[in-house]
């Protein structure tokens, strides 16, 4: 489908979440998308590769228009830097997506002021307070039956907690996922496996001893690899009903302590009951834009245990479009176009990496799923979204390679 541009994707901060996104916006309107990143005041190999100063992800391509924006990232400076943007395209509609969690809660936060501006798929700030924090989206869950691991809420001044009501090895993670990623200290990751109290109590002092000081979560650590893991990506329209669900199977995620979570691949899959929940779930609290899920399938009692929810389209997103349901299509049609769109539980087969076949074959260890990998990828049911044919050149290329290696050291560093 083609248009004319009278609309303008606006994409904060770049990587692999934002191309995907853009190639999304591309395929259903051939249209370029704006990706803006916050000016840097120092450059490594870290930001070069994976996100800061244009990440290799939106490099040398030729469906995105690039701006570097001083002091985006600070909150006191967002709105402006925003309203300066939009400013240099008046004539055109502008939808305003953030590609992480922190971006999403300040759209959400200036969300008066930026409407002016900007077409916004994003609830209002009351709502956020009820389901940002881990803590309070548990407490909802508890509305709605909705499962979650085994939970103990600590805080900075009450974290001595003896009686835990789950064994070792558990989970230790931040309940407020924004603040701490601002916060540094030696050895942090984002997800603890914790063996034994004695570690325990170090990653407590460690955490504590940062600027973080919300609280933690204690979790029980759901047992299965990998490919047991679940996400789900939501687009709920404005007129506050679910238009598109589509669950995905990981098969492997990113095992770096800092970025442990992160997909490298999925299968999509299906699962109506679990949908339907999640659905009158997200209608029944008035929730509109996108949504993503975490969760993981514990086969001891055969429920989906759900970690957390963000407040945005999923950072490995671009396989709901893969499957053949362009996700950022219904945003789209839905704020520029008006169009009246239907409910779709996607059912389509695919497989969606970002890593080389040969490294996804080694890394999993589920049969049956290896199986089910190469029947798609010899059918064609296949998509690395970075590797987009129609966006294509040398020099992007030879990143791209460069990006793979870099994928292959770490995999060899941290995967067990």
């Amino acid at each position: 489908m083609t248009v004319d541009q009278t609309f303008l994707p606006v994409i904060i901060q770049s990587g692999h979440n934002a191309y995907g996104v853009a190639r999304s916006f591309y395929e259903a309107y051939r249209i370029k998308s704006l990706v803006l990143e916050p000016a840097l005041k120092t450059k490594n190999i870290r930001s070069l590769l994976l996100g800061g100063a244009r990440g290799i992800a939106t490099q040398n391509s030729q469906i995105i228009d690039f701006q570097s924006v001083d002091r985006l990232d600070e909150p006191a400076y967002f709105v402006q830097a925003l309203i300066h943007i939009a400013k240099q395209f008046k004539n055109k509609k502008l939808i305003l997506l953030a590609s992480n969690c922190y971006y999403a809660e300040l759209i959400i936060i200036n969300k008066q002021t930026l409407q002016q501006y900007f077409i916004l798929p994003y609830i209002d700030e009351d709502l956020m307070r009820r389901i940002r924090t881990k803590e309070e989206f548990y407490k909802c869950c508890d509305l709605y039956n909705i499962k979650y691991p085994k939970t103990v809420v600590v805080t900075k001044e009450h974290h001595a907690i003896s009686d835990v009501p789950f064994d070792y090895p558990m989970i230790i993670k931040p309940s407020n996922a924004v603040e701490y990623t601002s916060c540094s200290f030696p050895e942090k990751k984002k997800v603890f496996l914790v063996k034994n109290k004695e570690e325990q109590q170090q990653i407590i002092k460690n955490i504590y001893s940062s600027t973080y000081k919300d609280s933690l979560i204690f979790q029980e650590f759901i047992p299965g690899d990998d490919s047991y893991i679940r996400v789900l990506d939501v687009y709920v329209g404005k007129d506050k009903k679910v238009k598109l669900m589509c669950l995905g199977n990981k098969l492997l995620e990113d095992p770096s302590p800092q970025n442990i979570g992160n997909s490298l691949a999925i299968m999509t899959d299906f699962d109506e009951q679990l949908m339907d929940k999640i659905r009158y779930f997200l209608e029944d609290i008035g929730y509109n834009g996108f949504a993503n899920f975490d969760m993981k399938l514990d086969v001891r009692d055969g429920q989906y245990k759900i970690f957390e929810m963000n407040l945005r389209s999923g950072a490995s997103s671009y396989f709901v479009t893969a499957s053949g349901h362009n996700l950022m299509q219904y945003v789209a049609n839905d704020y520029v176009f008006n169009e009246n769109q239907k409910l779709t539980y996607v059912q389509t087969k695919h497989l969606w990496s970002l890593i080389p076949k040969r490294m996804l074959f080694k890394g999993l260890k589920n049969e049956k799923l290896k199986i089910e990998a190469k029947r798609l990828i010899k059918k064609g049911e296949y998509s690395n979204s970075l590797y987009f044919r129609e966006d294509m050149n040398i020099k992007r290329w030879t990143k791209l390679k460069l990006y793979n290696y870099y994928l292959n050291l770490k995999y060899k560093k941290y995967y067990k």
